[in-house]
C-alpha cells in the first residue's frame, strides 16, 4: 500500500509546473492588473484602477481563446486552469469591484452593504457555475461576472461630470444592480467564447486605457 502511494504522488505533477502553461501565466497576468486595480483604488487614484479592471478582463478572455487553440495540453492543464480561472475571478470580479465602492465611498460603513452584497453575489454566482456549468452548453444562467469591470469601466467615465455624492449613488447602485444580474436567472450568452469578441474586447481596453492614461496626465 505504501508502494502505492508513493507511485502516485511520484506520478503528481509538481505545484509550479502547471505556471509554465501560457494560458495560466495569462491569467496570472490578469491577476496582476486586478492587484494593481484594488492597489490604486485604495490610494483613490481611480483612473488607474479602471485601466487595471479592464485588462484583468482583456486577460481573462484571452487565457480561454489561447487555451482553446494550443495542442497537447493534458487533462491536467485544463482542471488546474479551469480551477485558477475561477479563483482569480473572484478576485478580478469581486473583490476589486467591491474595494472600489468602499474607497469611492470613502469607507463610509454604509458602502459595506454594497461591497458585501457585490462579493457574496459573486461567490455564489461562481459556485453555481462550478456546479452546474454552461446552460443548454452555451448560455450562462445570470450575468457572467466579467461583465462586472466591463459595465463598471464604462460608468465610471461619468465620474467627472457628476459631483462626489451623486456618482457615489450612480456607483452604489449599480453595484446592486449587477449583483442582482449576477444570481439572477436571466441567460446571457459566453461572450468570451468568440474570437470576434475578444478583438472587440481588445479594442474596447485599448480604448478605455488610452482615456483614463489621457484623465491620469
Amino acid at each position: 500500500m505504501s508502494t502505492d502511494h508513493a507511485e502516485l504522488r511520484e506520478l503528481q505533477p509538481t505545484i509550479l509546473s502547471f505556471v509554465k502553461d501560457l494560458p495560466n501565466l495569462c491569467s496570472l497576468a490578469g491577476l496582476a492588473c486586478t492587484i494593481l486595480s484594488i492597489y490604486f483604488s485604495i490610494l483613490g487614484i481611480y483612473y488607474a484602477a479602471m485601466i487595471g479592471m479592464i485588462w484583468a478582463v482583456a486577460f481573462d478572455w484571452a487565457d480561454g481563446l489561447i487555451a482553446r487553440r494550443m495542442k497537447g495540453r493534458t487533462g491536467d492543464d485544463r482542471v488546474f486552469g479551469g480551477q485558477l480561472d475561477v479563483l482569480i475571478d473572484i478576485v478580478s470580479y469581486g473583490v476589486a469591484p467591491a474595494v472600489l465602492l468602499l474607497s469611492f465611498g470613502k469607507f463610509d460603513p454604509v458602502f459595506l452593504v454594497g461591497a458585501f452584497l457585490m462579493l457574496a453575489a459573486s461567490a455564489i454566482r461562481l459556485s453555481y457555475f462550478s456546479t452546474f456549468g454552461l446552460s443548454d452548453g452555451s448560455k450562462y444562467t445570470g450575468l457572467a461576472l466579467d461583465n462586472n469591470n466591463i459595465i463598471l469601466v464604462f460608468i465610471f467615465l461619468f465620474e467627472s461630470v457628476l459631483s462626489q455624492g451623486i456618482f457615489s449613488v450612480v456607483l452604489y447602485a449599480s453595484g446592486i444592480g449587477l449583483a442582482i444580474l449576477n444570481v439572477s436567472q436571466i441567460k446571457t450568452p459566453k461572450l468570451s467564447g468568440n474570437p470576434v469578441n475578444v478583438y472587440i474586447l481588445a479594442i474596447y481596453t485599448l480604448g478605455m486605457t488610452g482615456f483614463y492614461g489621457w484623465k491620469l496626465l
